[in-house]
This record gives structure tokens, sequence and C-alpha cells, in this order.
């Protein structure tokens, strides 16, 4: 496989958490549609996910709590019980008509992702980053972790050591648990700062593999570009991966609600842009966060044309403005009718800012770690 390939589904478009949720907007039908709209997504470039099957996903979840996820969208409810042992049926993880299905499709998806890469290549799954899901257990919106499965399925087609970046404004927990300690995996997670799920402190290094880099409130481009040149790009470098895994929420920028980070959708572009550099033979990009349609349908659409190599223009055509006046949100607290830009770019006006002396001690203090020098720093130990 040479040309990069967009794995999408329909059912993120008829489905939705429940009417109040903030999983009700549509993310990966967004992208999908304004990739489409801007001639980016030919049919060849673009495969169906598959749906993965129950014991498909026993790789690492469970089959008590595989069962209980299934047996939940059958019958529309949960007991007691599973609520509190499965997390099942909360405000944050919800009964609904797809609840089975449309996460299975996600981790189907990073399943088929590890073996298309086996020889290499690029893939973009837009539906995928559902990093907070246990192997038990439904948390933060994720009944499955995708993320995890993915980086499984890669180790069975062949690529032993890999990186997992995660820019999600959330703790990426789910995926630490599933591989702290492991020494051919690197873990790094750039996240805000006492934010649900309040886990990734600084000084958590996961038994020795895992970068964990809290944020303040406010984080700007600025911050981030250095986040990427003196942290991402050098320690992912360094480890010398087999592939690397991306794990792209949209949100971390200023319009989310779900986060009090300040960043344009150019920062998360700027990290793609220079991951493919790196030159890994397999690059794995999944979506995640993102609860502001405009912005997360833009932010990901830009990503897939990073990844495809196309240009971004300044304004967009007819079909592409089209598909984002087409959207509604009801949130009540975003206040005003949506800016014009967001129905006319997809490149934010960028946000620079100071870099705090918070943030640079923070970069320094993790760049400094054995992690973050990964095989280059093993090879300069004596025997």
């Amino acid at each position: 496989m040479t040309a990069p390939l967009f794995l999408g589904s329909e059912i993120y478009r008829g489905s939705s958490y429940g009417a109040y949720h903030p999983l009700r907007v549509p993310r990966v039908s967004t992208a999908m549609d304004l990739s489409r709209a801007m001639g980016w997504l030919p049919p060849d470039r673009y495969r169906t996910s598959p749906r993965a099957k129950p014991q498909a996903l026993t790789i690492w979840h469970t089959e008590d709590y595989v069962a209980a996820l299934h047996r939940a969208e059958a019958d529309q409810a949960v007991s007691d019980t599973v609520r509190d042992r499965h997390g099942l049926g909360t405000l944050s993880n919800p009964v609904f008509p797809e609840m089975y299905r449309r996460p299975a499709t996600a981790a189907g998806a990073s399943l088929l992702a590890g073996e298309l890469l086996a020889s290499g290549g690029v893939i973009y799954h837009p539906g995928g980053g559902t990093h907070h899901g246990l192997p038990d257990r439904a948390a933060g919106f994720c009944y499955l972790n995708d993320p995890v499965l993915a980086m499984l399925s890669l180790r069975r087609a062949g690529a032993q050591r890999l990186a997992y970046i995660d820019i999600d404004a959330h703790h990426g927990d789910g995926v630490q648990v599933g591989f702290a300690g492991d020494p051919e995996v690197l873990f790094l997670s750039v996240h805000e700062d006492r934010r649900w799920p309040f886990t990734g402190p600084l000084d958590d290094d996961g038994g020795g593999n895992c970068l964990n880099l809290p944020v303040p409130k406010g984080l700007n481009d600025s911050e981030m570009a250095a986040i990427r040149d003196r942290l991402i790009l050098p320690a992912v470098a360094a480890f010398a991966p087999d592939a690397i895994v991306l794990q792209c929420g949209a949100d971390a920028v200023t319009e989310d609600p779900l986060s009090r980070l300040t960043l344009s959708n150019n920062a998360h572009w700027a990290v793609v842009a220079g991951l493919i550099g790196l030159g890994a033979p397999r690059f794995l990009v999944l979506g995640g966060g993102g609860y502001n349609p405009w912005s997360v349908g833009r932010l990901w659409a830009g990503v897939w044309a990073t990844l495809a190599g196309h240009d971004i223009p300044d304004r967009l055509p007819e079909a592409g403005e089209a598909v984002l006046r087409a959207l509604r949100w009801d949130r009540a607290r975003a206040g005003r009718t949506p800016p014009e830009t967001w129905f006319t770019t997809l490149r934010d006006a960028p946000r620079p800012g100071p870099i705090r002396t918070e943030v640079a001690d923070r970069i320094a203090h993790l760049a400094a770690r054995p992690a973050a020098r990964g095989r280059t720093e093993a090879l300069r130990r004596p025997a």
C-alpha cells in the first residue's frame, strides 16, 4: 500500500449517544463529507470499516465485558450489577441503540488497520481513538479501546516496536494501562492538567516507558510547537519505532467545550506532518475527542489533507462550504451565531503566544528521561 487509506463508516452519521450527550454531534461523517467535497477522497482511497466480532475483541477486553456490552445493546437496558461492574448505562456511557455496533465498528477498523499496515503505509481512522476504555469497563465515552486493539493488531502483523502519541485534551489512561512497563512501546500523552480522568501526572512513567505531559489551561500554538520539536519528534525518532500510532483528538482547540486549551487546528496538523517526516514504515492516525461539530470536522478533514498531500485552500469551494453550513449544534452555551470562518475555511487563524516557564520546564524534564532517548540512549549504555 503506497497511498494513504481512509477508513470510515456510515454508522457514525446515523447514531448518537443521546440528545444531551456531547457525542450527539456529527464528527466522522463531517470529516468524510468535507474530504469528498474537496475532491480529496476518491473511492480507491476509502474503505468501509468492518464490525469486529465479539471474539476478536477479547484479545484485550474480557469475555464477560464484551458479552455484557453485546447484551446491553440487544436489551437496551442494563442491571444495576452490570452498571456498577462494567460502567455501562451511565451518563458518560449510556445505553443507546448502537452501543455495541458503533464501537465495534471503530474497533474493527483498528484491527484491520494493523493487518493492512503489515507491509507499511499510512492509514487514517478518525472514528478511532477511544483511549479511555478498560479491559472490563467502559469509561469516558469509550466502550472499547480501539487504540490498544490497533497496537495489538500491528504486533501480530510484525511491528514489534510501537510509538503511541496522544494529543487529545484528556489523558490516554486506557492505553497506558494496556502497555505500561512494555519496553517495546513508547507512550507519550500531552493532556490538560487537572482534567478528567485526572491521571497522567508528570512523574508517572508507567514503569519506565511512559512520558506524561500535563499542560496548563491556555496552551497555545507556540507552546505546542515547542512540545512537538523538543519532545515528541526527538523522542519518537530516538525510539526508532516499527509503527507510529497518533491519537489526534480535536478537543484541545479554543472552540471545544470540554477543555480549556487554546490551540488552533494548525497545531494538530503540524504534529501530523512532523511525524510523517520521521519516515516510520507504518503510520496510523486515529481520531478521539472533539465536541464542537465545526471545529472537529474541519480539523479532521485537514488531517486527511496533510496525510494525503493536499494543499488546504484559504477559502473552501462551494461544496465544502455547504457541508459546514448544514451543521447544527444546539449547545446553549455556544451563546452566539458561529463565525463566518467556521463555514468558509478549514484553517484556523494561528494562536501563538508566550512559552510559559512551567511548560518549558516540563518539556525539559521529560526530554531528559531515558524513555525520551529511546534506542539511542540504550545503545550508549555499557554492556
